[in-house]
């Protein structure tokens, strides 16, 4: 990939269209569950753990919710020590947790096969405004859902973007 310019990176995906990555920008990523009905408490519990398990070791988290049949996360990929500073590849990142977070809830409910969606959409966050919108959208999830009537009443949201805690943006 010595070719690509030196401010993205180009990731092929299975599907239709390329996804770019630039180093240090925070990407908005939702995936989906491949059946609709929802997670039970204990799934979602297992999920949570497997999306911030590798903050600050692959990615800085700055946000997450687990939601009954999706997962929104707002994160910024590190860099790697084998690739020339280059971030982990998104694709990467999300393979290690939606293929983690299946096994683990396969176990939990005694089933097999495919958890997750194939596909994810990702958005990458080019300025604060859109950072703190992409934030304030993952923490009133619950809310607009009617999970809950605040989002630090929801106990998947992720402690770092709850309204009282400081998010710290890379």
């Amino acid at each position: 990939m010595a070719d690509l310019p030196a401010l993205s990176r180009k990731y092929e995906y299975r599907r239709r269209m390329p996804h770019y990555q630039t180093p240090g920008r925070p990407i908005f990523v939702t995936f989906c569950k491949l059946i609709r009905d929802p997670f039970p408490a204990a799934a979602r519990d297992l999920i949570l753990a497997h999306c911030v398990h590798d903050h600050g070791k692959r990615i800085a988290l700055q946000a997450a919710v687990v939601m009954p049949d999706h997962v929104h996360l707002l994160l910024t990929p590190l860099p790697q020590t084998s690739d020339q500073g280059w971030p982990h590849p998104l694709p990467a990142i999300l393979k290690l947790i939606k293929g983690a977070s299946a096994r683990s809830v396969n176990k939990l409910l005694g089933t097999t096969g495919s958890v997750w969606q194939e596909e994810s959409f990702e958005h990458t966050v080019r300025n604060d405004g859109s950072f703190q919108e992409k934030l304030e959208y993952i923490r009133q999830n619950p809310v607009r859902r009617g999970l809950v009537a605040k989002p630090e009443d929801y106990p998947w949201l992720w402690p770092e973007c709850r309204a009282d805690a400081p998010v710290r943006r890379p």
